[in-house]
Formats: structure tokens, sequence, C-alpha cells
């Protein structure tokens, strides 16, 4: 996959520096994002969705290495699994052991992480500096945003920067899997 052009993205990460909420194109939907470690800015996207805190948010990233202590003891195999660089995009739940605050993992001993292959995703983290908020572009019983004009549609000046892209062309969001059971939730 081609990366996405610098210019594009470098508004988008000084908005998630100084604590804004993001639109973006991901592998099949558009989504959400802000700094995960900004409760401010998490509760913003909370409001705009109408989802309740105890349900948990995605976190991407670009590579395995921004997950820093998440992952710091596990195996090369375990490190493997985690990459998967498969045709379906695939977001795993690990253990947080206290290192996520509450506001993205909501009532759950887990985190939902995904690293992503989408250009603009990637070069979003990068430019970042690690892992973003990543939930599907829409208020709660609404069809997810498959492309900026519903995106904008659905929250209009209420998002502070809009990534200008496409999708990945998937037709379904992220497989969802229990790391350590295997169990396949979505």
């Amino acid at each position: 996959m081609q990366r996405a052009a610098p210019w594009r993205t470098i508004k988008a990460v000084k908005c998630l520096m100084r604590g804004g909420v993001i639109a973006y194109p991901t592998e099949s939907v558009w989504g959400l994002g802000c700094d995960p470690f900004n409760q401010a800015a998490v509760a913003r996207i909370l409001q705009l969705k109408q989802r309740q805190v105890a349900k948990g948010l995605i976190l991407v990233a670009s590579d395995i290495e921004q997950l820093g202590e998440l992952v710091a003891d596990w195996s090369i195999e375990q490190r493997h699994r985690l990459v998967n660089e498969g045709v379906t995009p695939t977001t795993w739940l690990i253990p947080h052991h206290g290192l996520i605050p509450q506001w993205i993992t909501g009532e759950h001993s887990s985190v939902a992480l995904r690293i992503s292959t989408h250009p603009v995703v990637k070069a979003l983290c990068e430019g970042f500096g690690g892992p973003i908020v990543s939930t599907s572009a829409n208020r709660a019983g609404l069809p997810a945003a498959r492309n900026q004009v519903r995106s904008r549609h659905y929250f209009g000046s209420k998002v502070d920067s809009y990534v200008a892209g496409a999708t990945g062309g998937k037709a379904r969001p992220s497989t969802i899997i229990d790391f350590e059971t295997g169990n396949i939730l979505r």
C-alpha cells in the first residue's frame, strides 16, 4: 500500500497534539481520532458518538514499537501474531495491565489495538509519535461514515480536522480477536 503524502496529515497531527478531534479514512470506514491520553479529547469523541465510556475504544498504531510497554515482554511469536499482515484488518484485545486509561479501556481488563497498514492511519500515528483513538465516524445507531462527505454530514465543525483520503476499500470493519483466548468477537 502506498504511503500518504506528509502534507496531507500535518494539520491533523498538529490538531491531535493540541487535544483536538480528527476524522480520517481507515481500512473500511471513516474514523474519529484523538490522543488517547487526553481525557477531554476522548470525552468529546464519546459525546459526539453518544457512546458510553464503559464500551471502550480502539487504538491504532503504525507499528508494534508504538505499543511500548504493553508488549515489552512479549515473545517474537506473540509479536508476529499481533502484527498480522493478513488480508483482513485485525483488532486484538490484549491485557493493558493498567498502562492505558480507563476512559479508553472502559470496563475491560484489555485494550483493543490494531496495527494499521492504511497509509493515512500510518502517517497520522507516525506524525503523532504513537497510537491514536480509532472509532467509527457515526453516532450510536447510525451507519458508519464511508467517506468524508458523510463524516462532515454527521459532525460538521464539531470535528476539528478532516484528513483527505479514501478508505482501504474493505467491506467490513476489522475482525476483533481476544489475543489470549483466540475468541473472535466480531
